[in-house]
């Protein structure tokens, strides 16, 4: 395929991801193919107590990343990116960005990461007898309102991250349905808000003093595939300042990180599931039918891209803490006068773990880095602990950091596995599966095989891609990742291998067990 002319007639088509450490932009072709990039990096700031990206930030951000991939079309091409056939926007799941009548900003975004909603998931949880989680834009509005913030009298409209960006691009108020059963739960016959729901919600904020209403402040739900707005001439700047970009391109609604990870891993059917690992990690399967109990905190059940529901295992620590490890075991190299490439660093640590002894050598390690609300804890400290007479050498240290990266993921999925959900295939995706190890333990930790497929690494932004190649497509969006996109996908499958499971089960009951001891430190450190 001819992947320039592509791109001058404007036949490519782009997704951009925000994600926990990078911004990432894929342009692909008509075959779905990856044909150039771009990326930022980013890092979530700690401030008063609150997990946030500045807003400046965002916007920075964005158009470097923008900017980023323009450079790689130009350098692979010679052309100057100026049209696509379509596009959309994804991010980071849950949060909370509130704006008044003036699109003025009422306080700093709230991100997925913060744990300090236990009241009101508590309360919404069983006001919906629906779980309810602390991530939830629902549960971070009422948070605001149970504490009386000032800003909460001014909201006109609140956002998800994606949300926010599609705004600023189109001017449409509007989100897909996956991301917006993140926001408030969703029923798929309505396509929308669950209206008994936001009655009931409606109602309790009412006696408080507060009259606005969900389908009013929230986003339009939308579902993948529908018209959601073209690109005008302010959104076409502000992405790219240069002055290149055109106006008019389609849209797609815009999606959270959950959604283009079903895309981009195929498991949108019935029964499939994936694993997105990276900063935080969650598990998902479609259901077939809906679980026997509600499992507040542990379970989330939020839906495909085209509405389907989904329970989730969602853990707001992965890989934050072994890259932590990394970036030292670096500095002591530099300090040792050897400048190792990080993907060497990472190839041999991690690929190290696989050599460990069945018990970990005693060895047990936390990698709460913030709170991690499955296992009960509204603030982290990332922990090492080992026995006095541990085997404590290279291959049992990085074995034990990457299995403590999938310790709070194992609980909520023991859950499923305890409710007889149907799971045909799990397909893994992000930066825990670069390596073989990763594909490994992920299968040993879940007992399931896990498969990863060559566009594993391309990750959210070529999910969205293919989303916003989807628009008007004229089928299910099962059809369409079955018959078109994932035809000729290769893919990779790691089954359980006995000892590696007999070895993270050893690894799981001390993790249970030193879990007083993580408590303790939050407690008093």
């Amino acid at each position: 395929m001819d992947n320039k002319k592509e791109i001058i007639d404007g036949n490519s088509v782009l997704g951009i991801e925000f994600g926990s450490t990078r911004i990432k932009a894929v342009l692909i072709n008509s075959n779905f193919e990856p044909i150039a990039g771009g990326s930022f990096t980013w890092e979530n700031q700690l401030v008063d107590g609150i997990w946030t990206y500045d807003l400046d930030l965002i916007h920075k951000g964005l158009q470097e990343c923008y900017a980023d991939l323009k450079k790689d079309v130009n350098e692979k091409y010679g052309v100057t990116l100026k049209k696509f056939k379509s596009a959309g926007i994804s991010a980071m799941m849950h949060g909370y960005l509130a704006f008044d009548k003036d699109d003025n900003l009422l306080v700093p975004f709230r991100t997925w990461r913060n744990t300090i909603t236990g009241q009101a998931s508590a309360e919404l949880s069983a006001l919906f007898n629906f779980p309810v989680p602390e991530r939830w834009s629902i549960s971070h509005l009422y948070q605001a309102i149970l504490n009386k913030e000032e800003h909460v009298s001014k909201i006109s409209n609140v956002y998800t991250l994606a949300a926010y960006i599609h705004y600023r691009l189109t001017g449409k108020k509007v989100l897909g349905v996956g991301d917006a059963s993140g926001m408030f739960p969703i029923n798929k016959d309505e396509m929308n808000y669950n209206s008994t729901m936001t009655a009931k919600f409606e109602k309790l904020i009412s006696e408080k003093g507060l009259n606005y209403k969900i389908n009013d402040i929230f986003p339009k739900v939308l579902n993948a595939g529908e018209d959601a707005g073209t690109l005008t001439a302010d959104g076409a700047k502000f992405l790219d300042p240069a002055g290149d970009l055109e106006a008019g391109i389609p849209l797609c609604p815009p999606e959270g990180d959950a959604g283009t990870g079903m895309v981009g891993t195929n498991s949108c059917k019935v029964g499939t599931g994936n694993i997105s690992a990276g900063t935080s990690i969650f598990s998902m399967v479609v259901l077939e039918k809906d679980l026997a109990k509600v499992y507040p905190g542990i379970i989330d059940v939020v839906t495909t891209p085209d509405g389907s529901p989904v329970a989730m295992v969602h853990c707001n620590n992965c890989t934050g803490e072994h890259n932590n490890w990394i970036n030292l075991f670096k500095e002591v190299c530099n300090t040792l006068g050897f400048e190792p490439s990080m993907k060497d660093l990472y190839d041999k640590l991690l690929g190290k773990s696989i050599e460990g002894d069945k018990d970990v050598g005693g060895l047990l390690a936390y990698n709460y880095l913030s709170g991690e609300t499955i296992t009960g804890f509204n603030s982290g400290r990332p922990l090492f602990v080992r026995s006095e007479n541990c085997n404590f050498n290279l291959a049992n240290f990085m074995r034990a950091q990457m299995f403590t990266s999938l310790g709070a993921n194992r609980a909520g999925m023991d859950i499923l596995f305890d409710e007889n959900v149907k799971i045909t295939s799990m397909t893994g995706a992000g930066g825990y599966f670069k390596t073989d190890a990763g594909l490994k333990f992920m299968a040993a930790s879940i007992h399931t095989p896990v498969s990863a497929m060559e566009t594993a690494g391309e990750g959210g932004p070529w999910g969205m891609a293919i989303l916003a190649s989807y628009l008007g497509a004229g089928c299910t969006l099962d059809e369409y990742l079955e018959k078109k996109v994932f035809v000729t996908c290769k893919k990779t499958t790691a089954e359980v291998e006995k000892d590696l499971e007999e070895s993270f089960n050893i690894f799981y009951e001390n993790y249970k067990k030193g879990l007083a001891v993580e408590r303790a430190a939050v407690e008093n450190l």
